[in-house]
């Protein structure tokens, strides 16, 4: 497997948010228990995604090898220039070639560009190598709490990342 064999596009087809919402559901039932509830709440967040969408302020990054996807992640914009990172996943077979790393670089360059002063992100605990990915870029654990939202005992967690620019 090769990074330089992935595509990466950031236009949205028809087809791409439902496959995104399907795949988090699948590897997030296989891989962490989750049940519908999680692929609920992924779909109504990529339809507030949507119906917000601002080409000037939002983007997704869409991988793909040989015309499949295989990774996503989002920038959704929020008031007061802040920014969400959302629905960031690879399938399993592409990570650890520094794909996640490749994408977490554009995501940080658009969020430069475009000045956002802030950005955060929501994940779980148990989710250590994207928080160690995330912990790289300077992201920083804000606030912690016990949750079974998604139908398994876990630890919600926010990460924030605040910007200063010259």
């Amino acid at each position: 497997m090769n990074i330089e064999d992935i595509a990466i596009r950031t236009d949205i087809r028809p087809g791409d948010l439902g496959y995104v919402i399907y795949r988090h559901g699948k590897l997030y039932s296989e891989e962490s228990n989750f049940g519908v509830l999680f692929e609920m709440y992924v779909a109504e967040g990529m339809s507030e995604f949507y119906t917000n969408y601002n080409p000037e302020l939002d983007r997704v990054w869409i991988c793909e090898d040989q015309g499949k996807m295989i990774g996503f992640l989002l920038l959704m914009h929020r008031q007061n220039k802040t920014a969400q990172l959302r629905y960031f996943f690879l399938e399993p077979e592409y990570r650890g070639i520094g794909l996640g790393k490749k994408l977490m670089m554009l995501f940080m360059e658009f969020l430069t560009e475009k000045q956002f002063r802030s950005v955060f992100l929501l994940t779980v605990a148990r989710q250590s190598s994207a928080i160690a990915l995330y912990k790289r870029y300077g992201f920083s654990l804000i606030e912690e709490v016990d949750s079974a939202i998604f139908g398994e005992p876990l630890k919600e967690q926010r990460y924030e990342l605040h910007l200063n620019y010259k």
